[in-house]
């Protein structure tokens, strides 16, 4: 009886990697030794950049209230120490978004950071 080979299991693999590799261009997409080195190489590049675009996002946020901040004729780094000072807990991303569609909501934000900002904060 002749020896069983890897077979469906082997071409499961190739025809997955493959599948993966589909739109590659030039031979990427049909050989699989390339392909399975397109697919890795994907993968690792995908998980860096979705960790990349968090920042990015972040950092766009913080140059909207930036703007925002000097338009009002204060500084970033004063508006955000006014606003925890004061107990104000809002996250960036909806500072930036307050900023961008309701400028008085973010004139009374200002207001309320500018004193706390500027008081010295009680030693324990």
């Amino acid at each position: 009886m002749p020896r069983a080979r890897i077979g469906s299991a082997r071409n499961k693999r190739r025809n997955r990697i493959l599948k993966q590799a589909k739109g590659y261009y030039g031979r990427t997409k049909n050989h699989p030794y390339l392909a399975r080195n397109a697919v890795r190489r994907a993968g690792v590049f995908a998980f860096r950049d979705r960790r990349a675009r968090k920042r990015d996002i972040r950092a766009l946020w913080i140059t909207r209230i930036t703007a925002a901040c000097r338009m009002r004729g204060t500084r970033y780094s004063q508006f955000i120490n006014g606003l925890k000072m004061s107990g104000i807990t809002l996250n960036r991303k909806m500072l930036s978004q307050i900023a961008i569609e309701d400028p008085a909501l973010f004139d009374k934000f200002v207001e309320i950071a500018t004193p706390a900002s500027r008081a010295t904060p009680a030693k324990a």
